[in-house]
């Protein structure tokens, strides 16, 4: 399965979370893969959502956002984010341009956790870079974050 985010931005969203520490590229492809992962599955959820309301297109509140924060203030780009979205969703539906904000902003902010907690884990390890085992291990405790 390809990667739909390009990298550059997820390394810039571990950078930010890793106070000095450097950032291997296996690191951000792994992040990349896995905020790929948790966005198809929020699309499906939403998708579902609409369904039982009798709409075919995705709205932030089938993600759960009531706000929809600006554009400009995200690193991850928008269009990956619509893509990412489609990736296991029926053809007939849409994502409303406001959807997709949403769910880049839900997508940030999950890179944002996981880039804090493979930092720690880095450090812990006594390394100064994050690699994807850091990513990795994070996923696998993450049921006692």
């Amino acid at each position: 399965m390809s990667v739909e985010l390009p990298f550059a931005p997820v390394d810039a969203v571990i950078r930010r979370n890793a106070d000095g520490l450097r950032v291997s590229a296996d690191a951000a492809e792994e992040l990349a893969r896995r905020i790929q992962d948790h966005g198809a599955a929020l699309a499906v959820s939403a998708a579902e959502e609409a369904t039982a309301d009798g709409r075919k297109t995705l709205m932030p509140a089938d993600f759960g956002v009531e706000g929809v924060p600006e554009k400009d203030g995200l690193e991850l780009p928008v269009a990956p984010v619509d893509r990412i979205a489609r990736l296991d969703i029926d053809d007939d539906y849409r994502v409303a341009m406001d959807a997709r904000v949403a769910l880049a902003s839900i997508l940030e902010t999950y890179a944002d956790d996981t880039a804090a907690a493979a930092a720690a884990l880095a450090r812990h390890a006594d390394r100064r870079t994050i690699k994807a085992a850091d990513v990795e291990t994070y996923f696998e405790l993450a049921t006692y974050y």
